[in-house]
């Protein structure tokens, strides 16, 4: 599997509810894409859940490379392109993924970011991120690690963000996810 995403950040003022309706317009286009386990239209919206800034963000989980080069190089991703310019599309590898179809009903994703120090053997370390990471009761959750940044990710899906106001972390809306 592999995960990516892009964040498009936007500008103070920016009237979110275009995305919104981008959103709602287009969403469901990725509905069922090839080798798609889900997509999350994400957004952030400054001054709410402690966001400082405006943006569009969405998450996607690949079941393999074949429906990513799709996406990607068969004028599916021009449409990012052509409206917001280019962006980097960061690139992440699973290691834990505890999703099923009930994420369909999840309405915040709520993100961490911790780094993996050097150590003398990473042997069991995929056990260990599970341990330390925070538990959100009833949450849903993917962790996804960069070896070129040592660092990873945790996504939990989440219906009310109350759980997480202590965290550090982003907390963005779910507009839209798509599955396969």
């Amino acid at each position: 599997m592999i995960a990516t995403q892009y964040k498009i950040t936007l500008p103070s003022d920016y009237d979110m509810n275009i995305i919104r309706d981008r959103v709602r317009k287009n969403g469901h286009k990725t509905d069922g894409f090839e080798e798609l386990k889900f997509k999350l239209y994400l957004i952030t919206e400054k001054g709410i859940h402690q966001n400082v800034q405006n943006s569009y963000c969405p998450l996607y989980l690949w079941k393999g490379s074949n429906g990513l080069n799709k996406f990607l190089f068969n004028g599916f991703y021009d449409n990012i392109i052509s409206s917001f310019g280019w962006q980097r599309v960061h690139v992440g590898i699973p290691l834990i993924d505890t999703t099923t179809s009930k994420i369909k009903e999840s309405k915040y994703l709520f993100q961490i970011k911790k780094g993996i120090q050097p150590q003398e053997s990473l042997n069991n370390l995929k056990e260990k991120i599970a341990e330390e990471i925070p538990t959100i009761e009833q949450a849903e959750y993917i962790v996804v690690y960069n070896p070129e940044k040592w660092e990873y990710e945790v996504f939990y899906f989440l219906n009310d963000v109350s759980s997480v106001k202590e965290m550090n972390g982003v907390i963005y809306t779910i507009l839209h996810i798509s599955q396969e």
